[in-house]
């Protein structure tokens, strides 16, 4: 193969994950050293607008924590799903927007760290519509006490928040801080890290191929 059509391959391999943005995962991680041994609680709520909605879902994974989830695994009423939401901490949750409210609230005596990825997906990211008038919202709260009406390590003392990913009208994501404890990052896919290994790799041989040439 010519290098110049190699030189095209390697650019359309750089572009690639750009294209594939119907999937996108944030990595969550919360410095609670300060409150460290206290049993509060978490909570975690995917919910659309209030007017028309497209379709999007969102799955909490490698939830890591040395602290003890309380209350789900115990079955205590009042716990854990609510809506269209499945699953129990510390495995994976899927929460989906068809519903008004969609939250997982559980006890938790916290360690000094947690951490956690937020996946979201569906056709309000891979294909909006243009016709829908509300996104939706992802929000994660702590909370000092195991009822929930004490926020823990944010300034948002209305809502609670730590942290919340907006899903917007064109497919795009915000997200919104109100914790100096918690870290919000985006992660890039499996895929995506290793189509840009794949790219570099060959221009490393294009490289090598240039300079056999020369010699």
């Amino acid at each position: 193969m010519p290098i110049r059509s190699l030189l095209c391959v390697v650019f359309s391999l750089t572009l690639a994950p750009c294209a594939w943005a119907g999937l996108i995962t944030y990595g969550v991680t919360v410095d609670t050293s300060s409150i460290s041994g206290t049993t509060g609680s978490l909570d975690f709520n995917f919910d659309p607008g209030l007017s028309a909605t497209q379709p999007a879902s969102l799955q909490v994974l490698n939830f890591a924590s040395a602290g003890t989830l309380v209350n789900c695994a115990a079955n205590v009423q009042g716990f854990c799903p609510t809506g269209d939401v499945s699953g129990l901490l510390p495995a994976t949750l899927t929460f989906d927007n068809g519903t008004a409210f969609n939250d997982y609230f559980d006890g938790f005596t916290f360690g000094p760290t947690l951490s956690f990825e937020v996946s979201l997906s569906g056709p309000a990211l891979s294909s909006p519509d243009g016709v829908s008038t509300s996104g939706s919202t992802f929000a994660f709260s702590m909370f000092s006490d195991a009822a929930g009406t004490i926020p823990a390590l944010t300034t948002d003392l209305v809502d609670g928040f730590a942290a919340t990913i907006d899903v917007n009208l064109d497919g795009t994501t915000t997200v919104t801080n109100f914790s100096p404890q918690t870290s919000v990052g985006a992660s890039p896919e499996p895929s995506s890290v290793v189509l840009i290994g794949t790219a570099f790799a060959l221009m490393g041989a294009l490289l090598r191929l240039g300079r056999l040439r020369r010699a």
